[in-house]
């Protein structure tokens, strides 16, 4: 496997106490990773380390053979965008002028970049949003309009060799059908050779939809394999403190977590 994304021996302890230690894995172009763990865990720490916002202290993230910190920033976001559980977004934009400001990188002109708004806002099932001001929105709407930014931001092959989208909870405060609709928009990505990391705790979730799972604990990785891998009863025991059932879904043979 070619790797995209080389994360080595990353460490961070921005604020004194660590936040992350000796994390390690990679990533390919069109692969999928699932960011599990309890509350504080650092999957979100984890996120804003790759993705630069975040100094590590120790250890490298390497992205296309290239440090991060090598990468000149208009080059880096056209390469790398960013969903974060919280935006913090208080003017009143419209839907769309937020979705056209993950075109911003690009210098792709105005006909490609609504080309791009009208996928996306079909995408994401935000189009009868448009118009309205973000502020207005709720929360889960909101939430359906950040996916959109950031995936405009990525959503042309063509705009960058190198694209990593970065999740973090995605479908909280989404209904079920909405919550599909995020793993169809990351299932259509990673199809088009976009590598892809989400962070959730809904375990079932990704489990039906992501290639890997790494396990986090108290800033650590814990475990990292196929759903198979680790969606075990040892797992859960050790990191989560809860007993679960772990069986085969009918349809798809991956694992389902049922908690006892």
């Amino acid at each position: 496997m070619t790797a995209l994304l080389d994360v080595q021996h990353l460490s961070a302890a921005p604020y004194g106490a660590p936040l992350l230690r000796d994390i390690h894995f990679q990533l390919a172009a069109g692969e999928t990773l699932g960011l599990v763990g309890p509350n504080g865990a650092g999957k979100s720490s984890l996120l804003h380390c790759v993705a630069g916002s975040l100094p590590g202290n120790g250890g490298t993230v390497t992205l296309a053979g290239r440090e991060l910190a090598d990468w000149p920033r208009l080059q880096r976001a056209r390469a790398l965008a960013v969903q974060t559980q919280h935006a913090a977004l208080n003017f009143p934009f419209s839907v769309e002028e937020v979705i056209l400001l993950g075109r911003i990188p690009h210098a792709s002109g105005r006909a490609a970049d609504r080309a791009v708004l009208e996928e996306v806002l079909a995408a994401t099932d935000t189009a009868a949003l448009r118009q309205r001001p973000y502020t207005q929105l709720s929360g889960g709407e909101k939430q359906r309009v950040q996916l959109a930014r950031a995936a405009a931001q990525l959503w042309r092959p063509e705009d960058s060799a190198a694209r990593l989208l970065l999740l973090d909870e995605p479908s909280a405060a989404l209904d079920p059908s909405h919550q599909r609709m995020v793993m169809e928009v990351v299932a259509g990505m990673a199809a088009s050779g976009c590598a892809v990391i989400i962070a959730s705790h809904d375990f079932n979730l990704l489990s039906a939809n992501v290639d890997r799972l790494l396990v986090m604990r108290d800033g650590s990785q814990y475990a990292c394999g196929s759903p198979a891998e680790v969606l075990t009863g040892p797992v859960f025991d050790a990191v989560f403190a809860v007993p679960v059932e772990v069986i085969p879904h009918p349809v798809s043979g991956r694992p389902v977590v049922i908690q006892r």
